[in-house]
């Protein structure tokens, strides 16, 4: 499992509605917001995950297995201009993320589970796409949609987001069709706050975090399990 970029601290939480009017209220005022994000300070994102034959990512995910990876596509607004491959890895309780923008082509090709070409890229996280394609049938398996909210500090990198509207895309794997039908796998209208950031949080910061979501608790959050499970995964 390489690691080609810092590895940074990553903390999630389930919050309420009024936690998070109150919290984000306050984080507007003494962060920064994400450059990306619209009048309202959001933006979709629209991620397919790909899992092995195997179902190594959910089922690491699920066992609490240590040192895992999970590979997905990701588009914004549901636009193809800008799509990118990505590798989040999990180290012990750390994270580390790789990321390459390719083309629609290219994204179609793996979608499509075919990584003809890619024995031959100069880019690692694509050869290691290759090597799961071949070896272990690395395929799409579920289309994570969800609305973000997202506030930056320069200080240790701290990113701080709002996800909002998590959606599953009922098996299909159709990532540029903004008309696939999704569904909330979520009871209720739950909020995840997810907050990163590289060594030692800022105090400041923190005491913010305290005080407006005392209630929540830390927690092993994933948006893949979740529609994975939705979608009749046991």
């Amino acid at each position: 499992m390489a690691i080609s970029v810092p590895l940074r601290h990553e903390l999630k939480f389930y919050i309420n509605q009024l936690e998070y009017e109150v919290l984000s209220r306050v984080l507007d005022r003494v962060l920064s917001r994400d450059p990306n994000g619209d009048e309202n300070n959001e933006y979709h994102i629209r991620s397919l995950y790909f899992d092995t034959i195997f179902n190594d990512a959910v089922l690491d995910k699920v066992n609490g297995v240590k040192n895992r990876d999970k590979y997905r596509i990701r588009i914004y607004n549901y636009s193809d201009e800008f799509i990118r491959m990505e590798c989040k890895t999990k180290v012990g309780s750390l994270i580390s993320k790789r990321s390459l923008a390719i083309p629609k082509l290219l994204a179609e090709q793996l979608i499509a589970g075919d990584p003809t070409g890619l024995e031959r890229t100069h880019s690692g996280l694509l050869r290691d796409v290759y090597r799961e394609m071949k070896l272990n049938l690395l395929r799409p398996v579920v289309i994570v949609d969800y609305v973000r909210e997202a506030y930056l500090h320069p200080a240790e990198e701290v990113r701080i987001t709002f996800d909002k509207q998590l959606h599953t895309g009922l098996g299909s794997t159709d990532l540029f069709n903004p008309y696939i039908p999704t569904v909330s796998p979520f009871n209720h209208n739950n909020i995840i706050l997810e907050v990163k950031y590289n060594r030692v949080m800022p105090s400041y910061i923190r005491d913010i975090l305290c005080t407006y979501v005392h209630s929540a608790q830390n927690s092993a959050i994933s948006k893949y399990v979740w529609c994975r499970n939705f979608e009749g995964f046991e």
